[in-house]
């Protein structure tokens, strides 16, 4: 596995640019070393989260917004306060109902968001 370091410890929303990642969907990556990795969401109302799976374990609390969630073979509306976890291997997505973040948590890290 390659290894990415880690990211600085004191991290500025700021001066982190945000990544569009799909229509109406953008991310920054907040924080992160080879185990575990911090990335905000920015959803507008009406964007997705396409169906997807991946190794990582996912840990996900709604800032804001709220979400049609499905994970597996079960879909519940989620809203700021709330949160879920996603295991390894998991088909799971979204649909953005009223426009928010979500903050991610993975782990190992999101190779694939490095670029």
């Amino acid at each position: 596995m390659k290894t990415f370091g880690a990211s600085k410890e004191f991290l500025f929303g700021e001066e982190i640019e945000w990544e569009t990642v799909g229509e109406g969907v953008q991310r920054q990556i907040m924080g992160y070393d080879d185990k575990i990795m911090l990335v905000k969401v920015k959803f507008d109302k009406g964007g997705i989260g396409p169906m997807h799976e991946h190794h990582h374990s996912q840990v996900t609390y709604v800032e804001s917004g709220k979400y049609e969630l499905t994970i597996g073979k079960e879909s519940k509306t989620v809203k700021g306060g709330d949160a879920f976890y996603i295991p390894p291997h998991v088909l799971h997505g979204a649909i953005c109902v009223e426009a928010g973040v979500l903050i991610d948590v993975f782990s190992p890290i999101r190779e694939d968001f490095m670029g």
